[in-house]
């Protein structure tokens, strides 16, 4: 199978981590792969510094899943891989990809996820997030959820809400198959558990995952998660 990916990354104020993120992506960049930037009008210098690591950087109004899906509108390549500006690959990334869902057959997936900081609960929580995607067939954005790019518009790709459209993706996908669960991991920062409290975050996803199951709107839940 001879695939390429566009690996789109949708941006709000991510100066602190973005470059980091993109210089990772060179060398996929190079093996033939772009990397599409969709900044949601950032007041921090995220574009400029994304533009010379970046096959595009795009403009549009703020909003993870309307910057994800005018990403892909964008894109030239066989797979969409959506990677958050925080997140990085690990090496080779584009043939655990291709290969995988050459073999399984599968048409969308997803990496484990490690997150960045040192503190023994974080470890706990990782697994916890990748055992309960695994056992359920759902991903998060965290773990760099990837699609044959026909699929991805045959389901015109992610609703456009302000909370869950990772969630929502996912249900719609594993309609067509379970997802392909890569081991190797994506590392993501781990700001979000430290700034708010490690267990005060998982309760809140939690709470949060929850009250979507159960048919809370997410415009709701975004006031409520900010």
């Amino acid at each position: 199978m001879s695939s390429t990916l566009s690996i789109i990354i949708p941006t709000f104020n991510e100066q602190a981590f973005i470059v980091e993120t993109l210089k990772a992506l060179q060398p996929l960049r190079e093996a033939g792969h772009e990397v599409i930037v969709v900044d949601g009008n950032s007041i921090d210098n995220t574009r400029s510094l994304a533009a010379p690591l970046a096959d595009s950087v795009l403009l549009t109004s703020c909003g993870r899943a309307r910057q994800m899906n005018i990403g892909a509108q964008f894109a030239h390549n066989d797979i969409l891989l959506f990677l958050h500006a925080d997140t990085l690959l690990p090496i080779q990334a584009d043939n655990l990809i291709i290969n995988g869902l050459t073999k399984t057959e599968r048409y969308w997936g997803r990496f484990n996820v490690r997150l960045s900081g040192q503190m023994p609960l974080l470890r706990v929580v990782e697994r916890l997030m990748n055992w309960r995607s695994y056992l359920t067939g759902i991903a998060t954005g965290d773990q760099a959820i990837f699609v044959q790019r026909t699929l991805y518009f045959q389901i015109q790709g992610f609703p456009n809400i302000p909370l869950m459209e990772d969630i929502a993706l996912s249900r719609h996908l594993k309609h067509f198959g379970y997802p392909l669960c890569i081991k190797k991991p994506v590392i993501t920062s781990s700001r979000r558990w430290e700034q708010r409290g490690v267990i005060r975050t998982v309760l809140l996803m939690w709470g949060l995952r929850l009250a979507y199951a159960v048919g809370v709107n997410p415009h709701f839940l975004k006031k409520f998660y900010n």
